[in-house]
């Protein structure tokens, strides 16, 4: 064991941890994308911030985070060791409001949707995975929801991850403990009037979502699960026969359901490693294993760097891809034919399931070709 956990260290502790820098909005040189936040972290005493310790109250909160212009689509910029910002560089935040009331939350993300295009009442609810502090969790949504031009609002759901590579098991624990959270949001988003919600999970923070899924239909929620427009599970940390059952009891899965996963996955090879399986479901080789669901699995291994834990955002081709998903599962469900050039790759039916194996020969503008 104390091999593995060796590994899993050694896996990320070459990676800086990122850091909020607090800016006047003056500062900001490029666009500010706003995220409203919905947590079950506690508040850290010392810096009145966003921690790592569990709360019972889900909290709310939105945040003005700054794009800098110098930048590939799906890079992050931090600023550096001296603590010193670049605003054409690195990503800031320049308003910050921790809401008294969830009421006032409601309120202003109803403002939000009702501002942009009319009929798009949309919210992308993005819960970030194992490993992950606020301000990290909080760019990621900003980066995403930027560089895929989210119409709508961009929601985060943070639970208390502890933010350390050491703190897999403590996390695992974390995401059960959050269930309750991500519910009461999802509950406010639709009390803010959004007709179609996004959700979007990664890691360890894809069972969360399923085991709030599950809740729902297991209560008969019907009306809010009907809200549920799509789902999105990169790198899933689950254990293939929990999602199944998850799945069943859920019932008719929200459509499209997209598993982006990877065999070369590093991160997931540690996980299936510590908890004695061949592989996680965001690591699966043999797609069969879930082919009698209405899932369409994306196979994102030949686009991997790092620990392909996290290719979707980290790569310009693949963040192109994830914004035509709400094209996916019309194009998906027409003649094979047409499918041709949608997605640069292999396209398979397998019983219920649409198996995708994307090649890295796509256009670097803005088309993706074959």
């Amino acid at each position: 064991m104390w091999l593995l956990a060796f590994a899993l260290v050694a896996l990320v502790a070459c990676t800086p941890r990122g850091k909020m820098s607090l800016v006047p909005e003056s500062v900001a040189l490029g666009p500010v994308q706003t995220v409203y936040v919905g947590s079950t972290r506690a508040i850290d005493p010392a810096s009145g911030r966003f921690g790592s310790g569990r709360s019972e109250t889900t909290r709310y909160a939105s945040f003005g985070v700054s794009i800098p212009p110098d930048r590939q689509p799906g890079e992050i910029g931090w600023p550096g060791r001296n603590g010193k910002a670049d605003p054409r560089r690195d990503f800031l935040t320049v308003a910050a409001q921790i809401y008294t009331d969830a009421p006032t939350f409601r309120q202003d993300i109803a403002k939000q949707i009702r501002s942009e295009r009319k009929g798009s009442r949309e919210v992308t609810l993005f819960v970030h995975g194992y490993n992950t502090n606020f301000d990290e969790g909080l760019y990621r949504i900003a980066q995403l929801a930027h560089d895929l031009e989210l119409p709508g609002a961009a929601v985060q759901y943070s639970w208390p991850s502890a933010g350390t590579a050491m703190g897999y098991l403590q996390d695992r624990d974390s995401a059960l403990f959050a269930r309750r959270g991500l519910e009461a949001l999802i509950h406010e988003i639709e009390a803010a009037g959004a007709d179609r919600i996004y959700l979007v999970a990664h890691s360890v923070g894809a069972g969360l979502a399923m085991e709030t899924l599950r809740s729902l239909a297991l209560q008969a929620d019907i009306s809010t699960l009907k809200h549920i427009a799509g789902v999105v599970l990169i790198s899933p940390d689950i254990d293939v026969d929990v999602f199944r059952a998850q799945a069943q009891e859920i019932g008719k899965l929200p459509q499209p359901f997209v598993i982006f996963g990877s065999a070369r996955d590093k991160a997931l090879a540690l996980s299936a490693r510590l908890t004695g399986q061949h592989a996680r479901l965001g690591s699966l080789s043999d797609p069969a294993t879930v082919a009698d669901l209405d899932v369409t699995i994306v196979d994102v291994a030949a686009f991997n760097t790092g620990t392909g834990h996290f290719n979707v955002a980290n790569s310009p081709a693949l963040i192109r891809i994830l914004d035509r998903l709400e094209q996916l599962d019309s194009t998906l469900d027409t003649d094979r034919r047409l499918r041709v050039g949608f997605l640069p790759g292999i396209v398979m039916t397998i019983q219920n399931a649409t198996v995708v194996v994307l090649s890295p020969i796509a256009a670097i503008g803005e088309r993706i070709v074959r």
